[in-house]
């Protein structure tokens, strides 16, 4: 499907630093979701209430989603660079699901299990194998070149896109962060082969767009240019983000569940050694 270059592209938007551009709709949505979790939180049971560290978690995730999706970020990422973009998708994949699940308290989400059919259907959609698949379909099919021109093209498209990225990288980091044990987590050896399987699907997408010869999404052909860089060189450094930094971020969290892992059998050990002191 070929669109009209025409349609590849918003209205030209101004880079600078005094320039900033807010979209309403992102602040609404942002606002609604601070508001319903200050809400939750006063309704804490006493031993429950949200620690400072997890308010400052949940809303930093908040201030990172607002900044990706407007702002210099925005702008670039729809008006000139992919490799914008890129960074744009990772930040909204990779570092802010985790923060909002690490800033939720297991209590919050409780409640929802009792209504009827959402436990199961949690179940279904939070384990492991189905998680994994969610996410990566969903990265794949939207950086097809037909469905990325459509985002492009028309930006109610573009903002299901992005709620479909964050929907399913929370349920993708869910079996690493779960905070609800009737959702159990992963067991240190499952966390870290299954974040070593998420860096293959999300690798082979780069290296398909890295090594295409030619510029996949004709939208960033049809863009200005900024600081001399062609369209070829910018999806090809749009790939390298994805690819190097996106799996590096992975193994990084390998090596966190490693240590912690470690420290676990640590304490096991010195539990153990402590009850067999005492038992002697």
């Amino acid at each position: 499907m070929h669109l009209p270059v025409a349609l590849l592209l918003h209205p030209a938007a101004r880079i600078g630093l005094t320039e900033f551009t807010v979209h309403w709709s992102t602040v609404l949505g942002l606002a609604g979701l601070g508001a319903l979790y200050h809400w939750r939180a006063r309704q804490a049971p006493a031993d429950g209430t949200p620690t400072t560290g997890q308010r400052a978690t949940f809303y930093a995730a908040l201030a990172l989603i607002f900044l990706s999706l407007n702002g210099w970020i925005h702008d670039l990422s729809d008006y000139y660079l992919f490799s914008a973009h890129m960074v744009q998708h990772l930040a909204l994949t990779l570092v802010a699901p985790p923060l909002l699940i690490m800033g939720t308290p297991g209590w919050m989400l409780r409640p929802a299990l009792r209504w009827r059919g959402v436990a199961p259907v949690a179940r279904w959609l939070t384990s492991a194998p189905h998680a994994f698949l969610i996410f990566n379909v969903v990265l794949t099919v939207w950086h097809l070149p037909p469905v990325y021109g459509l985002a492009m093209a028309y930006h109610p498209v573009h903002i299901v896109q992005h709620l479909c990225f964050m929907v399913s990288a929370t349920l993708m980091w869910w079996p690493i962060l779960i905070p609800m044990p009737e959702l159990p987590r992963l067991s240190y050896p499952g966390q870290m082969l299954y974040l070593f399987l998420l860096t293959i699907p999300m690798s082979l997408i780069a290296v398909c767009i890295a090594y295409s010869g030619k510029v996949l999404y004709p939208a960033y052909a049809a863009a200005p240019r900024l600081w001399g860089i062609t369209p070829l060189q910018d999806q090809l450094l749009g790939a390298l983000i994805m690819w190097i930094p996106g799996g590096m971020f992975f193994f990084a969290i390998i090596s966190v569940v490693f240590f912690r892992w470690q420290q676990q059998g640590e304490d096991s050990t010195a539990a153990a050694q402590v009850g067999w002191v005492r038992g002697g």
